[in-house]
């Protein structure tokens, strides 16, 4: 199983993009999401997660209050809305899924990951 992140690319800082997540192949359902994020020489580090159902939600400090996590079952899709885009924003996501209900901030939490998606924010 794989969790294809797409949507990514290239903005001015203060703008907007919007993180799809579907899995691959498309049978995986009733599990947990997170998105992660990597820059360049460093550790690929956690933005957001969401349970299965979507009642609990976290985000990392840094994108508290501007990204928005979500899930449509009927669709099988994760989402991730980023807002107030920042050039320290700038890196490739990933979305992840882990086999529980629940999942937090841990990337050993999950056990599902794909090829992720580039995120460039300009000044």
């Amino acid at each position: 199983v794989q969790l294809q992140a797409s949507g990514g690319g290239s903005v001015r800082a203060g703008g907007s993009l919007r993180l799809s997540c579907i899995p691959s192949p498309r049978t995986l359902t009733q599990y947990a999401a997170g998105w992660f994020r990597q820059e360049p020489g460093k550790e690929r580090e956690f933005v957001s997660s969401i349970s299965w159902n979507g009642n609990r939600r976290n985000y990392a400090y840094p994108v508290k209050g501007r990204f928005i996590i979500s899930r449509d079952n009927t669709k099988n899709t994760v989402y991730l809305q980023m807002n107030d885009l920042k050039p320290e924003d700038t890196a490739v996501y990933y979305c992840a899924g882990a086999r529980t209900l629940v999942a937090g901030t841990r990337r050993t939490e999950y056990d599902y990951w794909g090829q992720g998606t580039l995120v460039t924010v300009s000044s």
